[in-house]
């Protein structure tokens, strides 16, 4: 990497570098740094009236005050911070003092891993602090971390461009204390309902990510190419078809938590890329299901926060069983005034029109239903709230309702104005499952491109018999939103899909040296912020020549200067 496309502090840290192995201290030591004790530990365990603990540390130099002889340091490891009290003549106890005067003072920054051995005692302000003996180099960091700084436990200078934090998790990890408490959070999320679901004796299952049919939801999937088997594969948009098949092989419950993959929009809480739950249990239905999910919600909740309440922006959600229970259709005509029971496509279509909202000839009589749904109900439900007994056409998979055959035996959660779980009693019927699909097909001849496609395999495995069965799906990165009260799934998210990061674009330096430019002056002249050779046309040979010349100085580059008649050449050869 050429010096010039490093900033002032990381040239500094790089020159540091270079001194510390000068000095035979590796600044990236390959020996294990034994550790005994955490931050939080150490504060939570300490008594005054005790002989003084001995404790081995390590973490980031996140703050230092260097005062002479003495200093102190705040030590950040992986469960919080704690100040460390360093002197001269204790890291140093013979006469070469080094390791303190340069290694410490000028050699060592912040954000750089060090180990601290040493005894935990209180400071006269009443700080509980750890007295540093020995000090050790454990990584160099050599691109400075932005600066946040917490006073009576406001943070300051925060990092919070949520470009940049998404893009570089890692700083935002570091820098931003309460980001961590959410993905740990996430974690007990998942580790509650796993203990929900194996309480029950269902077990956790693995199936195909990567699958020759895309079934089991209606969504655009990712498509690839297998180079052995010569064929397409689709990244999965759910587990429900593999699971099923686990039912029909035998088991009584199963459960997958894993990646799906749909090639969609991208919003506040749709990623291409996320975790979901799926759920199937055989000889049960969906009353049943409805019920187990709101008592493994509340646990969750309960786990996670330790109440059952969650701030959600200026809502408070109680996640306490039980939830209000409310057919789709009751909840269209309570929003709209228009009763769908027993109308047509056509009709339906009308209704649509009325309501001004935007439709295509692709939409069938489930999708024009769910687009009212989602425009005039959806939003409205804040606290968590069944919407059951979904039409015949949006649930293909969805067995028949057993008193009304226009609808089925289905449900969704709705919290907070959005969708978080989707669940029903599992069409098993291989004949019905069979025109469903070919309806499905006649869907997506007419362009309806999330229309799901006929799996035959699975209607043999029907075929073979499956059990009354009840599943349920869960998008877990909703869950986790809700859980840690946060608005957008990029919070929730270690690395969120991104745009490419914007490159400044530059020119080789090929096309500087057209102009009689030398090569080692090309970076020199970037540098100085001419990044295209178009950029040197209109301006003033004699700033430009200042520029460079300056840039030649100040790095040190030991370069020839040119003339300001020759940088005027240069200038004059660009072409308009």
């Amino acid at each position: 990497m050429n010096v010039l496309e490093l900033s002032e502090q990381e040239i500094i840290r790089r020159n540091s570098l270079n001194e510390l192995r000068a000095m035979g201290i590796e600044p990236y030591p390959a020996a294990e740094y034994v550790t005994n004790a955490f931050s939080t530990d150490i504060k939570a365990e300490f008594k005054d009236d005790e002989e003084p603990r001995k404790v081995s540390v390590a973490g980031r130099m996140m703050s230092r005050r260097v005062m002479g002889k003495a200093s102190f340091i705040e030590l950040q490891d992986s469960k919080g911070r704690i100040q460390v009290y360093i002197t001269r003549d204790d890291i140093c106890p013979d006469e070469n003092k080094e390791m303190y005067n340069t290694v410490f003072k000028r050699l060592l920054d912040l954000g750089d891993f060090i180990g601290i051995e040493g005894f935990v005692f209180r400071t006269q302000m009443g700080e509980i602090s750890i007295h540093a003996k020995k000090l050790t180099v454990l990584s160099k960091s050599i691109k400075p971390l932005p600066i946040v700084k917490y006073k009576d436990g406001v943070a300051y200078d925060k990092f919070e461009d949520p470009e940049l934090r998404y893009r570089q998790r890692y700083v935002d990890l570091a820098v931003n204390e309460e980001i961590k408490d959410i993905f740990i959070k996430r974690s007990k999320v998942y580790s509650s309902m796993r203990e929900y679901f194996n309480s029950k004796g269902y077990m956790e299952v693995e199936t195909p990510i990567l699958q020759s049919i895309a079934g089991g939801a209606a969504a655009r999937p990712f498509i690839t190419h297998h180079n052995a088997l010569d064929m397409p594969l689709y990244m999965r948009i759910a587990s429900e078809l593999y699971l099923k098949r686990l039912i029909v092989g035998g088991f009584e419950g199963v459960y997958e938590i894993g990646k799906n993959f749909r090639n969609e929009g991208m919003d506040r809480t749709h990623n291409p890329e996320f975790t979901c739950m799926e759920i199937y249990v055989a000889y049960k239905d969906y009353n049943w299901m409805m019920e187990f999910t709101e008592k493994m919600i509340e646990k969750i909740c309960l786990d996670v926060n330790g109440t059952t309440q969650v701030k959600v922006g200026d809502n408070i959600i109680d996640f306490k069983a039980p939830y209000k229970r409310v057919t789709m259709l009751d909840s269209i005509k309570e929003h709209t005034g228009y009763d769908l029971t027993d109308m047509n496509e056509e009709q339906i279509r009308e209704v649509c029109q009325k309501l001004n909202m935007e439709i295509d000839d692709t939409m069938g009589k489930g999708k024009l239903i769910d687009e009212i749904f989602g425009e005039f109900c959806e939003g409205t439900y804040i606290q968590p709230t069944f919407i059951t007994d979904y039409p015949k056409e949006m649930s293909p998979l969805t067995k028949i309702h057993r008193s009304n055959p226009d609808l089925t035996e289905r449900f969704e959660l709705m919290v907070n104005g959005k969708e978080l779980c989707n669940a029903y009693s599992e069409l098993n019927d291989p004949i019905d499952q069979l025109e469903r699909f070919e309806e499905q097909m006649r869907l997506s001849e007419k362009g309806d491109d999330e229309a799901m496609i006929i799996d035959k395999d699975f209607v043999r495995a029907l075929e073979y018999g499956m059990p009354p069965t009840s599943g349920m799906g869960i998008g877990m990165d909703r869950l986790t939103m809700l859980m840690t009260g946060q608005s957008t799934i990029q919070e929730v998210l270690f690395f969120p899909q991104m745009r490419p990061e914007k490159i400044t674009p530059k020119d080789t330096p090929a096309k500087f040296m057209e102009l009689g430019i030398s090569e080692d002056w090309v970076p020199v002249i970037q540098k100085a912020g001419y990044n295209l050779v178009s950029d040197m046309k209109e301006v003033n040979p004699q700033k430009l020549h200042m520029d460079i010349c300056g840039i030649n100085k100040k790095y040190k580059l030991e370069l020839t200067n040119p003339t300001v008649d020759e940088v005027a050449g240069w200038i004059a050869k660009i072409e308009n």
